[in-house]
């Protein structure tokens, strides 16, 4: 498959989106600061975000964009919240944007029975319920490697098995379940989807916080009942639910790293401005410079592809999910070198924690590992286009 050209379509922001991206500047700069994520892991909250923040953020119709209006939603695209996502990434806002609106928000919207969507989309836009998608298994992302088992029963199913990086599970309102109904682990095909209340009987929540102090859990499933009314989609079915949302999810979360590199290479040429060696700023050393001139067009590149990404999963195009990958790889590899380079070039302060740039670092590699990494995206943008 080749990626497709839209020289008609420039990459630049619309009048409208320049507005939200303005507006979603202002608040998140009003409204949070490194001091309260540094309080969230110093004080190891079990959130590690704001629901009242978040309820905010859903007054704003921020976590209605890409949803109906019919459910509560703007009935905007993924183009409109990747400009939401970046600004809240120069900011390191911790929020359930990506387990709530990306992955289970849109599997419910792509696959979930009329009730359900009426049931759950409104009060997810409302900003009134956090539901986390509980698939992951492995240390690393790896969606059809699956061994929990969905074992047919008289009142519907039984669920016996463990979740990985739960990402919000802790607070959640529900978790979306994803077992194997049919097959082997790594078949694509035989999994379901399966909703399961907070609190459903059988259910182990182990808090296991990440390097960027952002919440998730491990799930142990111990003969959890869920009933047929509970099925996400159809049975067997998942996995087409599933592709198309870790597209998107994963384009919108290259986003949010688009924010975290280009607040940290902006604060890294502001401190080669005013830290001094040799009576001179250490930014007229030419060596220097070269560096920071390459990450510049590093981050212009990662730019470009994830706008383009965003604006093809909008459209439906076919070359959509190639873009995503492309992405996702080229702004996780951007993120990881950007990072580094910070580091080194704020020199020893860039190891303390008193400096902020540590942390955009961590929030980094982080997000880099979550949804596949720069490796796992070459290689499927590879086996998409028949390499």
């Amino acid at each position: 498959m080749s990626i497709a050209t839209e020289p008609t379509a420039p990459l630049a922001l619309s009048e409208e989106q320049g507005q939200l991206q303005r507006a979603a500047r202002e608040f998140a700069a009003a409204r949070f600061s490194t001091a309260q994520l540094r309080a969230y892991r110093d004080e190891r909250d079990p959130l590690g975000y704001s629901r009242a923040l978040w309820r905010e953020m859903a007054e704003l119709g921020w976590t209605g964009i890409p949803f109906p209006e019919q459910y509560g939603g703007l009935g905007l695209g993924l183009a409109e919240l990747g400009v939401v996502l970046e600004e809240l990434g120069r900011r390191l806002l911790p929020t359930p944007f990506l387990s709530t609106v990306l992955l289970t928000g849109r599997a419910l919207l792509l696959g979930g029975s009329e009730a359900q969507k009426q049931a759950l989309l409104p009060a997810l836009c409302a900003g009134e319920r956090v539901i986390a998608l509980a698939f992951q298994e492995q240390g690393r992302f790896a969606p059809w490697q699956v061994a929990t088992r969905a074992e047919r029963s008289a009142a519907g199913y039984r669920l016996s098995g463990e979740k990985r990086f739960v990402l919000d599970g802790a607070g959640a309102d529900h978790w979306l379940a994803l077992a194997r109904t049919a097959g082997r682990p790594g078949e694509r095909d035989g999994l379901t989807l399966f909703l399961l209340d907070a609190g459903t009987p059988g259910i182990d929540c182990l808090p296991t916080p990440l390097i960027d102090a952002r919440n998730a859990v491990q799930l142990t499933l111990r003969e959890v009942a869920a009933g047929p009314h509970q099925v996400v989609g159809e049975v067997d079915g998942a996995a087409e639910i599933l592709e198309p949302v870790f597209d998107g999810a994963a384009a919108g979360l290259a986003a949010e790293l688009l924010g975290v590199l280009s607040e940290a290479f902006d604060r890294t040429l502001a401190y080669l401005r005013v830290r001094r060696q040799f009576g001179v700023p250490i930014g007229s050393f030419q060596a220097l410079q070269h560096r920071a001139a390459d990450l510049f067009c590093e981050r212009e590149l990662a730019i470009s592809v994830t706008r383009a990404a965003l604006r093809a999963l909008d459209a439906k195009r076919p070359d959509a999910p190639a873009l995503a990958s492309a992405a996702k790889a080229r702004v996780s590899d951007t993120a990881n070198r950007v990072g580094r380079e910070s580091i080194q070039m704020f020199g020893g302060i860039g190891m303390t924690d008193e400096e902020d740039i540590g942390l955009y670092m961590k929030r980094a590699r982080a997000a880099e590992t979550t949804l596949g990494d720069g490796a796992w995206h070459r290689d499927r943008f590879a086996s998409i286009n028949g390499y």
